[in-house]
């Protein structure tokens, strides 16, 4: 599961930088510590929507990671910009993602859905 993760965080930010879809915001290092904790909540929260647990540290980073870019491109995409906006509208469509992503992953490997 964290090497899928890992692949698919890598392969959705390069096309995500690579169409322009990414705002170009300078980011200390606190920035990136706040992001990193961002996207630890929102794959922890939806590994809590579909399991009852997180995935660990690290599949929680990668899946918020992962599930924010799905969010926001399917937000994106639906035109639906107001919920997009702030933190907990960051969240909310991280956690959107993420658990979009966590059930295409089990309908893949045939394991429950929810």
């Amino acid at each position: 599961m964290l090497i899928t993760l890992l692949v698919l965080a890598v392969i959705l930010l390069v096309v995500y930088f690579a169409l322009g879809l990414a705002v170009h915001i300078t980011l200390g290092i606190g920035g990136l510590i706040i992001a990193i904790i961002i996207w630890a909540i929102i794959g922890w929260l939806a590994g809590v929507l579909m399991k009852g647990g997180g995935y660990g540290l690290i599949g929680d980073i990668l899946l918020g990671i992962v599930g924010g870019l799905v969010g926001g491109i399917i937000f994106g995409l639906l035109g639906i910009r107001d919920l997009t906006s702030g933190l907990i509208g960051t969240v909310i469509v991280g956690v959107i993602g993420s658990v979009i992503v966590i059930a295409i992953g089990r309908l893949i490997s045939g394991r429950r859905v929810a």
